[in-house]
């Protein structure tokens, strides 16, 4: 698939779904702690080394965007449909967020303190994965940090539907090492992992849950 092919069909599939996708999601966090203990330790580290900007990438309706605000970092939203960022601008009208591929960031280098990238990946084919944490890296500031969150395995699904509408859609799940070596690759530190097993709400259609902080190196 190439690069064009996999961007379009993401796009369309959340243009579809955006507002029953919001609505589904909304309070998800809730139930999830180690989730938000994540969220809360990026949020720390990142206001620690008095960060600029930090960039929720594939930001969707701006939940995870908006949670980081709560926690006190200045955080923005960049999401391929827009359909999702119209979304988000309804439900968080105080925050700023933009159309934008993780491809190709219409950011200037060390432009952000921060990156997060929640599950955004999750439909990036393997062979583009590196194209994005190269991304990532270069818009980084040096001692900027990123959390990525993913599915942990190694195989793609295809989904047909979702969130109550019909769709055409690849999931990759992916294993931890490699997503380690490619942020490696990339010129990021990887500083802590958490990986946990699906909960409740979760199963049966998912598996165990990775979470990575990493960070750019001052000398990279």
């Amino acid at each position: 698939m190439t690069e064009s092919t996999y961007l379009h069909a993401t796009q369309v599939a959340y243009d579809t779904v955006a507002a029953d996708y919001a609505e589904l999601l909304r309070d998800e966090l809730v139930s999830k702690p180690l989730d938000r203990a994540m969220l809360a330790a990026f949020a720390e580290v990142v206001q620690a080394s008095g960060a600029k900007e930090v960039a929720d990438l594939g930001c969707g309706p701006g939940r995870i965007t908006a949670h980081l605000q709560s926690l006190g970092v200045n955080a923005f939203g960049i999401d391929l449909s827009p359909e999702m960022v119209a979304v988000a601008r309804r439900d968080h009208p105080d925050l700023r967020f933009e159309e934008g591929s993780m491809t190709a960031l219409n950011l200037a280098d060390e432009a952000v303190g921060g990156a997060v990238a929640w599950y955004s990946t999750v439909h990036t084919p393997p062979e583009v994965l590196p194209t994005v944490f190269t991304e990532i890296h270069r818009v980084l500031a040096p001692g900027g940090h990123l959390l990525i969150a993913f599915k942990v395995g190694d195989e793609r699904r295809h989904a047909s539907q979702g969130y109550g509408h019909k769709l055409s859609l690849d999931i990759y799940w992916m294993p931890p090492e490699h997503i380690a070596e490619l942020l490696s690759n990339a010129g990021l530190v990887l500083d802590a992992q958490l990986i946990r097993e699906p909960d409740e709400s979760e199963k049966p259609r998912s598996g165990r849950q990775a979470f990575f902080l990493a960070h750019k190196p001052y000398e990279s």
